[in-house]
């Protein structure tokens, strides 16, 4: 009786252990990418600072769209005392970690676009293998409840890692060697907390030919129809957030005329309210999605409520618009967060595969992440800032739908 009790509980160290790794790598993303790397750039490059963050996202892009797939196959066949996800997730931490600190040596924007890209590969070394763990360790009836933790460290990675960056502004240098800390030291311990069990005696199946083509690409057998309207679901809404997370420090200085203190002070209230919003909706969206055992409504009513936010700011060049947008679309994005791994590891096409397919599928969170920057960037070259909140609304819009699509999850 004991033994089945025990068995029935969800394996919540494994949520906290996944709870910290994210906040491993997305706090120290989030606040160098949005502000931090932002704020240099409006030092060493002045005038071109809006075309440069756009290209350093399409490097991001291009890189993480190639290392997400290769890194997630290669976990995926990994075999050591530490299993197969660990080695990746340290090895890519430090990797990270020594990027950060080349970002602080550089002023050359031809040699920080080649760091830049390094260090997309070297962040999806983490993010594919450390996703898998949810596939590999946690049972079908606690997916939803474990994707929690996984979304309630999303919902708080997000605006804490801005909160953090905003009190750097004038001090890039140290805050991004914070950010190396954070790195490195939450990366260390989310696979302590974690502890995978080792798999050196697994049997890895050779591969060759066909075999080994299909291990580095996109699925091609299997129901791929949900997996694909997942793929391209997510990524609409995660480029939907980046559209103003990606220029939210230029939102507030160049849309709505403020000086760099003001920003940093009104950067830092959206943010806290984009955490506590996220975090109190992450943490019951999870156990409700297992209690009423529909996962895909919680996604299409979050893509709903999320596009009503985004649109906010367009209504007035004022901070008021951004604080709506962080109580509106916060409280939507810590729904979405925490049933979006639930629902991509209810979509996989080969269990074997595991890695490699979610590594894919995050590939709309990274891609998402640097899309939106780029589609932000295009509009305000050549119809200013106002329209970018209609372009997220739409992305918004379609996400949803692509969701109510899936015919395989309720």
């Amino acid at each position: 009786m004991d033994t089945q009790t025990v068995k029935k509980r969800p394996p919540y160290r494994i949520g906290v252990g996944l709870a910290v790794g994210v906040l491993s790598w997305l706090l120290p993303y989030v606040g160098v990418n949005s502000t931090l790397l932002p704020r240099l750039l409006q030092q060493i490059a002045p005038a071109q600072k809006v075309q440069i963050v756009a290209e350093l996202a399409t490097i991001g892009m291009i890189v993480a769209a190639i290392a997400n797939v290769i890194f997630g196959a290669l976990s995926d066949r990994t075999r050591s005392k530490r299993g197969k996800r660990t080695p990746w997730i340290i090895a890519g931490s430090i990797a990270c970690a020594i990027c950060f600190w080349l970002i602080t040596i550089t002023t050359s924007i031809p040699v920080l676009f080649v760091i830049w890209g390094v260090y997309q590969a070297a962040l999806n070394a983490v993010v594919g293998p450390l996703l898998a763990i949810l596939s590999d360790l946690v049972p079908k009836e606690f997916k939803g409840t474990i994707s929690s933790f996984y979304g309630i460290a999303n919902s708080v990675a997000n605006p804490l890692g801005t909160i953090v960056a905003s009190q750097f502004l004038t001090k890039v240098t140290m805050g991004i060697w914070t950010m190396i800390a954070i790195e490195l030291i939450l990366g260390f311990l989310s696979v302590a907390i974690i502890h995978e069990p080792g798999n050196q005696d697994a049997e890895v199946e050779p591969l060759h030919g066909k075999q080994l083509l299909e291990a580095f690409i996109f699925p091609v057998h299997g129901d791929l129809r949900d997996f694909y309207l997942a793929l391209f679901g997510k990524l609409l809404i995660v480029a939907a957030h980046y559209v103003i997370v990606g220029y939210q420090l230029y939102i507030f200085t160049d849309y709505m005329k403020m000086n760099a203190g003001k920003a940093a002070s009104s950067l830092s209230i959206m943010s806290t309210i984009l955490m506590f919003a996220g975090m109190i909706f992450a943490a019951v969206s999870g156990p409700i999605a297992d209690k009423i055992g529909s996962i895909k409504k919680m996604m299409v009513f979050a893509s709903i409520v999320f596009g009503i936010g985004v649109l906010m700011p367009m209504f007035d060049a004022a901070p008021w618009t951004m604080f709506a947008y962080a109580i509106i679309g916060g409280s939507a994005y810590g729904i979405y967060n925490s049933v979006d791994q639930a629902l991509n590891v209810s979509i996989l096409p080969s269990k074997e595969a595991a890695a490699k397919d979610l590594g894919i599928l995050n590939l709309a969170n990274t891609l998402g992440q640097i899309l939106g920057p780029i589609v932000a960037s295009v509009m305000i070259t050549a119809m200013g800032y106002r329209l970018i909140f209609v372009a997220a609304f739409v992305m918004c819009v379609i996400g949803g739908i692509l969701f109510q699509m899936i015919r395989r999850v309720n």
